[in-house]
């Protein structure tokens, strides 16, 4: 990426910020914002308050670009020994650990900053996010279920939400967050499949490897978990028919997934866990439809 009304050196050292943070692979960015907007969605009743919209929506791409550098930081040794992320921009000493350091600070302190305009109910549940996005990334080097880590972590904008948009935090806004920690552990199991033999070499530990040759059978198991959670949020609050209609497509995605995995190909895993992006649109146009239907 070029910045031609920048100095070289600036433009160069913004392009190498950028690459740090992911700017051009949003989709982490997308996983993160779609149980938000579920629940941000749900909580207003069709009709969230601008504001409110406005935070999130930024706060999931700061929070996001957060945790890509915290993550690059913690990985620094590891990602040395990984072919597909060894040229990453500290690894490959083009920016030092402290910049990468300095960029998340900056990123969280920005994050929070949007926060502190919302209520102080939503303000206190921050803290617990931040403390689920900057432990993340060394949870694999502790236990097989970092995806679990990841899904609470993404998922806490649900709950918050909520807290932003009512004050509270009813039943439905624990349905969500289960929802989106399940649905957190089977895209980031898919993801993780694409490394396993790496990681296996270092150490490293992930559902994948823990599942190991039913790897397919817990994912679905998973999917399912997932369906039901979700199912069991719109029967709770009376949805309508486009709801399941959504939720219908969804499983539909789900099970596609699973056609991809079959064969175990990285690239294959890849493209199924790009798929989940689908899956969160199409769980939220149902919700969207239950409001907006004629």
């Amino acid at each position: 990426m070029t910045f031609p009304g920048l100095p070289p050196r600036l433009g160069s050292k913004l392009s190498l910020y950028l690459q740090l943070i992911r700017f051009d692979k949003p989709i982490g960015s997308y996983l993160l914002l779609w149980p938000m907007l579920w629940a941000l969605t749900i909580a207003a009743e069709g009709a969230p308050d601008g504001w409110i919209l406005f935070v999130f929506v930024s706060g999931a791409f700061l929070m996001r670009s957060a945790g890509c550098a915290v993550n690059d930081y913690a990985d620094r040794d590891i990602d040395l020994k990984v072919a597909r992320t060894r040229e990453r921009p500290l690894t490959s000493g083009k920016i030092s650990a402290r910049e990468t350091l300095a960029v998340f600070a900056v990123l969280g302190l920005l994050s929070f900053l949007l926060v502190l305009r919302l209520n102080r109910f939503t303000i206190m549940l921050s803290f617990v996010g931040i403390a689920l996005a900057a432990t993340y990334p060394y949870m694999k080097r502790f236990h097989y279920l970092p995806q679990v880590h990841l899904g609470a972590a993404f998922g806490w904008a649900a709950p918050m939400a909520f807290a932003a948009q009512t004050g509270a935090l009813p039943k439905q806004a624990w349905l969500l967050y289960v929802a989106a920690i399940v649905w957190a552990v089977v895209y980031d199991t898919m993801y993780s499949m694409v490394d396993r033999e790496d990681d296996l070499k270092l150490g490293i530990k992930s559902t994948a490897i823990l599942f190991g040759e039913y790897d397919r059978l817990m994912i679905g198991l998973f999917q399912v978990f997932f369906l039901l959670a979700l199912l069991l949020t719109g029967l709770d609050l009376g949805f309508s028919a486009a709801f399941y209609l959504g939720l219908g497509v969804a499983a539909l995605l789900l099970g596609y997934q699973q056609f991809l995995i079959a064969d175990r190909l990285p690239a294959h895993c890849f493209m199924a866990f790009l798929n989940n992006h689908w899956v969160g649109a199409v769980v939220f146009a149902g919700i969207m439809g239950h409001y907006y239907s004629l």
